[in-house]
């Protein structure tokens, strides 16, 4: 994964450095409150005079944590959208924060069909880059001699654009690839990838992804493997022959894979051999057997990936490093070889301030879904709770406060209190708060129609086949409305699956999700039939594309 900054020095001893970080999380942990009211002090002594502090009854002046919380509303994007149009138009105003608006990340959520813009300032990916720092020396105690090696990952730069006022808007980790952070980042034995900068620089996915594999999430992983049973031949012939392909014709990424590509008929034969032969079980462990893990991010959505995985990876560890989004960076899992449904985060104190909305999914319906954020009541707001007073076993949705401008604001991630260190909550990722199927009063959350699908592909177990990727949308234009699932599958066999085993799928599907669903399928008549379409092979790297 990408590090943290640091000053270049001759003398570079690993341990101290892991040390050093290792304590920092103890310290920090320890002291999890108090760090958390210098943050907030911070945030708000800074920002004391902006428009959005001043608007809403601060006057200029440093606030406590309990006047902070009676003055300042619960938002979502919805409510700053405005103050974001402003700056995004060209607004040079202190609307926000003190400091500039730099650059916005642009988050996968969507409002009206557009990205969400996150303000961000220069200093924060500093910030992010801490907590980047901190993933090897925890993975350095449970896998040793990572140091020696090296690691492949697939680090893609997608689309940017700028906004009428000039300010350029992009995804956060296109933000760190671009950056001095990465691209002038100092030796460190941990970052000794595969493939130059060029590779991961070039913004033809084509050309890049063919130069390394790996990935933050599950689904490019996957993507990647893919593209290598599709192409491999030609990696053979390159790494046979010692030249590039005509078809990468970015010129920096010609130049810098030349400077480091030597002709090795051996390996090629090696690579070839394994390609051709009829099955890609566990090809990973064929291609690269010295690989220790598969980093990647495997909770939430994610999780429909986990057999794709296990099948090209021989069952290797499945490691979720750290949680992060667009708004801010938050924690990391201090025990990254637990199974992926054990996974944990340790929300880290100095990234920003943390708030926790209790959040009860009573009789399988998500009670997140109450009104609008302005719209809490005071008891509503009372509710929240700091990041010391959280209770094992809750669920809580992420509201945070942030050195970049969002103040109160709701990430819409649900998370469930899974332990403590020391005296900092640790979290696993329950779902996206309006990530749901509803048609009537049913209520699906991603969880549940991940457990659904995972019992309904058994009946495609006999003829050699599983869902390579799936997706879900509530049709309301029959009436009643109804679940559509649009499944693309991996045949392996040469047996046709008969409509009927779809049909036992659709039932298996109908018969793993909630009572409130059930009853609205038979004793309302308010649901329509689930329906299952099947799309052709490629589809989704198509979307993708």
């Amino acid at each position: 994964m990408p590090e943290a900054p640091r000053d270049s020095t001759k003398d570079y001893v690993l341990e101290e450095k892991n040390k050093k970080i290792l304590d920092f999380i103890e310290d920090v942990t320890n002291n999890a409150d108090e760090v958390q009211n210098k943050v907030l002090s911070e945030i708000l002594s800074r920002n004391a005079n902006v428009e959005y502090l001043r608007r809403h009854g601060v006057n200029g002046q440093t606030v406590d944590r309990d006047t902070f919380k009676r003055l300042l509303p619960v938002i979502t994007y919805e409510d700053i959208q405005p103050d974001i149009n402003r700056i995004a138009n060209g607004d040079k105003s202190p609307i926000l924060t003190t400091k500039p608006i730099t650059e916005f990340l642009t988050s996968s959520g969507t409002s009206g069909g557009e990205r969400k813009l996150m303000p961000t300032i220069e200093e924060e990916l500093g910030r992010r880059c801490i907590l980047y720092s901190l993933l090897m020396p925890i993975m350095s105690q449970f896998v040793p001699d990572l140091e020696k090696g090296k690691g492949m990952y697939l680090m893609f730069i997608k689309c940017e654009s700028k906004t009428p006022g000039g300010i350029v808007a992009r995804p956060v980790l296109t933000s760190y690839y671009k950056s001095p952070y990465f691209r002038d980042r100092p030796y460190d034995p941990y970052t000794k990838y595969t493939s130059p900068n060029e590779t991961v620089l070039c913004p033809d996915s084509y050309q890049s992804i063919g130069s390394r594999v790996g990935a933050i999430f599950a689904s490019g992983f996957i993507r990647a493997i893919r593209f290598l049973e599709k192409h491999w031949t030609l990696l053979c012939n390159d790494i046979k022959t010692g030249t590039i392909n005509n078809s990468i014709t970015d010129s920096s990424v010609r130049e810098a894979v030349m400077r480091i590509l030597k002709a090795d008929p051996k390996l090629a034969d090696f690579i070839h051999n394994e390609c051709s032969k009829g099955s890609w079980q566990g090809i990973i462990t064929r291609l690269w057997p010295n690989t220790k893990y598969v980093d990647v991010i495997v909770t939430g959505t994610m999780a429909q990936y986990i057999p794709t995985l296990d099948y090209y990876s021989n069952d290797l560890p499945l490691v979720c490093t750290m949680y992060a989004s667009s708004e801010c960076y938050f924690g990391v899992n201090l025990n990254p070889l637990c199974k992926p449904s054990q996974v944990s985060y340790t929300l880290i104190p100095t990234m920003c301030y943390y708030e926790f909305l209790p959040v009860n999914r009573s009789n399988n319906e998500l009670a997140v879904s109450r009104p609008s954020p302005t719209s809490l009541n005071q008891a509503q707001h009372e509710e929240l709770v700091e990041l010391v007073d959280v209770k094992l076993g809750q669920e809580y949705e992420l509201v945070v406060t942030t050195h970049a401008g969002l103040y109160r604001y709701r990430v819409g991630d649900i998370l469930r209190v899974s332990g403590f260190k020391n005296k900092a909550p640790q979290f696993s990722f329950v779902c996206r708060k309006n990530v749901a199927l509803s048609i009537d009063s049913d209520k699906t959350d991603e969880v549940e129609l991940q457990n659904a699908m995972k019992n309904a592909v058994t009946h495609l177990e006999p003829f050699d086949a599983h869902v390579s990727e799936y997706t879900s949308y509530a049709d309301t234009t029959t009436i009643p409305g109804h679940y559509v699932l649009y499944w693309e599958l991996n045949l392996k066999g040469s047996t046709p699956i008969p409509p009927c085993v779809y049909e036992d799928c659709c039932l298996t599907v109908e018969e793993s999700l909630n009572s409130v669903y059930r009853q609205g399928r038979v004793s309302d008549k308010s649901i329509g039939a689930l329906e299952i379409k099947i799309v052709e092979q490629g589809t989704f790297d198509k979307l993708m594309d």
